[in-house]
This record gives structure tokens, sequence and C-alpha cells, in this order.
């Protein structure tokens, strides 16, 4: 007879006393409060230690105190917190400009150019002209999905135009269509995810230092990359439980689909090809549809990849609700190095940052606001517009907190993020903002008495 539920132990551990290699089973708050994307893992990572002692006072661990650490019988302590930026935070802290230089040349195939790229313009004027943008560009990824689906030819010259229309937004200044990526709808979630890939491989293009024709090929794989979903069955392609063996195996065909797609397309990319039939090739070997190694997978597919996975994790799914942004990049930096190429990974990171424009965030002293742009250098403290008061009423006026000017409350101390919480919380919905365009009108306050300036 296996064991019953009654013979597992589990010890109530407080975070100061974790070890490596013990097995975490329930925290002293519900899993979804926190940012730790599996209920019950094995702590393999240092980080993971200073995230529970972040986020929780206890645990609960499987089996006993004497026994579950044996291998590493010294806890890392909180105040033992390395200073190396090798961690998952560490990417947010403040490098030399040497390092960063090193750091995005080993980034790229030798043989490119970078480009420093500086924003031309701020969030508030770039947004009305990316909204439109934004809508045109769904409405064109919804016209190729829905086309491909019924046998009409891929209008490619449409496609580039569009894809180039998102590409001059984000060069002026890629916070606004990035905000915009964050408005998730389920219901038109395949389409949805092409244009949301399309414009943050664009982003990260611009931020790798990849010349502007580059940037514009690679936001074109972007949206193309998932044109072979078209061949999929309804059935499987939108099926709210778990795919069978069988069905997952049909799953993973999207991408010679895609291939031949493209393949048989008039004025066909070549490089938009290889991105369509490689975006789930991994660095140990371990993807599809052929088992590249990390020397053999495309460049672009490599950069796309890594954006489909953030977008999907982040997103409603038929089958899964959307997490936070800081889970999606977690793991993307648990698997640096075996699944994502590892430099292109801790760059995507420092790209995007804990809290990138559109999150939704709480303060520590209860009020919630709207990320509404990220300092390239300070990915930690954004620009948020804040929206609900301590007690979660609505705010007259809203008010714009630039949290590197370290601005404080009405009691006079520092605003700082606690959490990010999911779309919708505290009545605050994404799109309603977007909509009124309140975003980059509303009245900015830096603090009590004091006006803001960009």
């Amino acid at each position: 007879m296996g064991k019953t539920h009654q013979e597992i132990v589990e010890t109530r551990v407080h975070v100061s006393e974790l070890s490596l290699g013990m097995h975490v089973v329930r925290l002293d708050r519900a899993w979804e409060e926190t940012d730790f994307l599996l209920q019950g893992f094995v702590i393999r990572d240092p980080q993971e230690i200073h995230s529970l002692q972040a986020q929780c006072d206890f645990v609960f661990i499987e089996g006993r105190l004497d026994t579950a650490s044996q291998h590493t019988p010294h806890p890392i302590r909180s105040e033992t917190r390395p200073k190396s930026s090798s961690g998952f935070f560490g990417l947010f802290k403040g490098s030399s400009k040497k390092a960063k230089e090193q750091e995005q040349v080993a980034t790229q195939p030798k043989t490119r150019k970078r480009v420093t790229y500086i924003n031309k313009v701020d969030l508030g004027s770039e947004m009305p002209f990316a909204a439109v943008k934004f809508e045109d560009a769904q409405q064109t990824a919804k016209s190729i999905m829905s086309g491909l689906r019924v046998g009409r030819a891929l209008d490619l010259n449409n496609a580039r135009a569009v894809v180039n229309s998102c590409v001059e937004s984000v060069l002026r200044n890629e916070n606004a269509l990035m905000l915009l990526t964050k408005i998730k709808h389920q219901d038109e979630y395949t389409a949805e995810h092409c244009i949301n890939v399309s414009i943050l491989s664009a982003a990260f293009g611009k931020h790798l230092g990849l010349l502007e024709g580059e940037i514009r090929t690679l936001a074109l794989c972007g949206l193309l990359h998932d044109v072979g979903k078209t061949r999929i069955p309804d059935t499987v392609l939108n099926k709210p439980g778990a795919l069978t063996p069988e069905e997952f195996e049909t799953m993973r065909t999207h991408t010679t689909h895609g291939r031949a797609i493209l393949m048989g397309t008039s004025n066909s990319l070549a490089t938009a090809v290889d991105v369509a039939y490689s975006h789930h090739e991994r660095m140990d070997g371990q993807g599809y549809p052929r088992g590249l190694k990390a020397q053999q997978v495309p460049y672009f597919a490599k950069i796309v990849g890594l954006v489909d996975t953030y977008d999907a994790i982040t997103s409603d799914r038929v089958y899964d609700k959307g997490r936070a942004s800081m889970q999606a990049l977690e793991a993307i930096h648990k698997h640096r190095g075996t699944q994502f190429d590892k430099e292109l990974a801790e760059a995507f990171i420092q790209m995007i940052g804990i809290y990138p424009p559109g999150s939704i965030v709480e303060m520590l002293n209860g009020e919630v606001g709207i990320v509404v742009e990220s300092h390239p250098k300070h990915k930690l403290k954004p620009k948020v517009l804040m929206v609900r008061d301590a007690d979660h009423v609505e705010l007259t006026p809203y008010q714009h907190r630039d949290l590197m000017k370290a601005p404080k409350d009405s009691t006079g101390v520092a605003y700082q993020i606690a959490r990010e919480v999911p779309d919708g919380t505290y009545s605050i919905v994404l799109q309603d903002f977007v909509d009124q365009g309140l975003i980059n009108s509303a009245p900015v306050i830096e603090s009590s008495d004091e006006p803001w300036n960009d």
C-alpha cells in the first residue's frame, strides 16, 4: 500500500532557516499572493531563498528540519544575501559602462554593428499615435490568421507596412507600445499574441542595438512566427484542458506548417521562414521540431522564442491564467543557458524590468497605480500613475509619481512598490485608462506640493 497523506511529515520553518535542497510544500499565505510559479518546489537556487524571505515569514517543508537540508547544513540568511549581480535581482542593479558594453557585444554575433538608441519623444506624446498603430496591427494580425484558416494567401506587403509603423513607434519611444501589450484578451489570444511578440521583439532589438533594418525584419518575424497554428484543428488549439500526447504532437506541427506557409508565399522572407520553423528550438537540444543545439538555432529564432515564452506566460489562455511579469522573468532566468541563450535571456530581463509599462502595482502604503514608463538604468523605480488611495478608493485627480525621485506619501515615507497585481484588481482595468487617454493626460503631481517634471 502506498504512503498516505498522514505519513508525510511537514515541518514549519522560519524563512531565516531555509537551506538549499529543502522541499517547500506550503507557505504562510496563498501561493497566488506570491511570485512563485509552482505550488511546491525544491529549493535549488539561493535566490529562491531570498524571494521566500522577502515575501513570507515562515514556510512548511517536507520532512524534518534535521534531515531536510542535510546536504547544506548552513542556511542562507537574509543578512548574508550575496552582493553578486549574477542572481535574478542582480540583473537590475547598476553596473559599469564597460561591463554593459561587454554584455551587449557578447549578446550579438560579432559581425553585427551595434547602435545606441535614445527615445525621441516622451510617453505622453507617443501614446495617441501608438494606440492607433496598435489597433491597426491587431486587426492585421486577426486578418492574417483568419485568412490563412480559410485558405487565403498571406499579404506580406500589408504585414510589412503595419510592422514598420509599429517599429517607427518603438524607435520614438518603446514604452507606449510595450504598455499596450499588457492588455490581454483570452478570446483573441493567438492573433493578439503574434502582435505582442512582434512589438516586444522590436523593443528588444532596439535594446540590443540592432540596425533599424534588422529591427524591422525581427518584428516581421515576430508577427508571423505562429502562422502555422492556422493549420491546427480548433479542438486542439483552443482546448481548455491538458492536451493528450497525441494532441501535443499535433500542436508541435505548427512550426512545420508555419515554414510551409511562408515558403509558399511570394516574396517570402527567408529569416521569417527560419523563425517560424525554429522558435521552439532550445539551447540544450530539447526543443522541436529538429532538436537543434545552441549554435544551430538562428539568432532571430532565439530572440523570438524568448519573447514568445514571456508573452505566453503573462497572457490568459484557455487552459491557464496569465502570470505576473516578474514570474515570467524568473522562469526565463531559471532556464537561461539551457532553454534560452544566456546572454539574450539576461539582456531581455534587464529590458523588461520587474515592473514593465502597463503593470498595476500596489505600494507598501496600500496606494495603487499603473506603471507608465521605465527608467532604462533604474528599472525598480519606474514612473507610476497613482489611481487608488491607501483604502483603494479612486484618487481625484490621478497623480504621477516618479519613484526614482523618491517622492513621499502623506506620512512622509518614500513610495515603494510592494507587489504587482493582476489587471482588474481594485476595479483598475488598463484598457479603460488607455481608451480614455488617461495614461498620458492625467494631472501630474510629484509630491503633495511639487509639480512633476519629466
